[in-house]
């Protein structure tokens, strides 16, 4: 199968299907209401800094797609709304762009003035795969250049590769990989559904990288995107693998609660789909939240969709601050709330 099929196939799949767990664990973190506020919320601010690029809220657009011909439309919308809306947006795989597979769908982003735009390279591409050569410095490099990135996002999406039949499972040599690659350019660290530990957090800040997006447990998995797929081609093997890795991995909140002292910003992605699940991404110490399906059918329908997407999560953010008190995003870090459920357990267990 193609890139571009595969491509489309994702999109199609995510848009259609069933694709995240049945628990969503943003809705375990529970602000504590302010009853007295005294702030104007006229006057709140919710700008942040995000690698040196001032954004209107603590929002990225994170990767969706591209490397097909449907993928123009999707990021064109994207990205006008990010521009319009002062948020940071995320490319799909660049992979797909610099081998030739419709870079138009990539470069498209170009067109607009987007405050933070952030690159995609696969951490499986860096080093050797079924006799496939790793990219190279001058492939990064064209990745950068394709979409004119602030910073490159190196995907840790093994649990990805792992499900679907044509994936790249070796490994081994990726941690060198991606220190080596920090050391020319600015390079962030996303896991893509599986969530970040603290073991992995503290293995990882030292290489030079400028940041790490979690993107936990709790949005949509990769795995379930994957099953749909090999059950279309009636692969029954990795069909069961999807069903049983469907829900795999760590929850999303509490990936941030495990990365946030590493010293580095923290992107809180995975299951982000409203302002009070930025809020509470803010109040457990990440420097902004993440989002991507949430915003995938407005995408496919027009930029106008997307910004009213955006607003109403930017108003439903600034509501959560009116309502606990905060005037800007460093008093809603410190913001009382409270855990429960599922997110409390695994956060005592680690």
């Amino acid at each position: 199968m193609t890139i571009q099929n595969r491509k489309a196939d994702h999109i199609n799949i995510c848009a259609r299907e069933d694709i995240t767990p049945g628990h969503c664990y943003w809705d375990d973190i529970r602000p504590v209401h302010n009853a007295l506020p005294e702030i104007d919320a006229d006057e709140i601010d919710m700008s942040c800094t995000l690698f040196g690029k001032r954004l209107e809220m603590p929002l990225v657009v994170t990767a969706i797609t591209g490397g097909f011909p449907g993928a123009t439309k999707i990021n064109a919308n994207i990205a006008k709304a990010c521009a319009e809306m002062g948020v940071a947006m995320g490319v799909g795989s660049e992979r797909a762009g610099i081998t030739g597979y419709f870079p138009e769908s990539f470069y498209v982003v170009k067109d607009y003035d987007v405050p933070l735009v952030i690159g995609n390279i696969g951490a499986p591409q860096l080093v050797p795969q079924n006799g496939h050569a790793p990219f190279t410095h001058h492939d990064v490099q064209s990745a950068m250049d394709l979409v004119d990135a602030d910073i490159m996002a190196v995907h840790l999406n093994f649990l990805q590769e792992v499900v679907q039949p044509e994936g790249d499972v070796n490994a081994r040599g990726c941690t060198e990989a991606i220190a080596d690659l920090a050391k020319e350019f600015p390079i962030m660290v996303k896991e893509t559904g599986g969530g970040v530990s603290a073991d992995v957090a503290r293995r990882i800040s030292g290489l030079g990288i400028r940041g790490i997006d979690v993107a936990g447990m709790g949005g949509t998995s990769f795995a379930a995107v994957e099953q749909y797929r090999a059950m279309v081609a009636s692969d029954k093997i990795h069909a069961a693998l999807g069903a049983t890795f469907f829900d795999w991995g760590i929850p999303s909140p509490v990936a941030v609660s495990q990365v946030k002292d590493c010293g580095l910003p923290v992107i809180a992605s995975g299951g982000v789909l409203n302002g009070i699940h930025v809020a509470s991404s803010i109040m457990l110490g990440a420097t902004a939240a993440g989002l991507a399906n949430a915003v995938l059918r407005e995408a496919m329908d027009s930029t106008a969709a997307v910004v009213e997407k955006l607003t109403i999560i930017k108003e439903e953010l600034k509501a959560a601050m009116l309502l606990t008190g905060c005037s800007n995003l460093k008093e809603l870090s410190k913001a009382p709330k409270v855990i429960l459920g599922e997110t409390r357990q695994w956060m005592d267990s680690l």
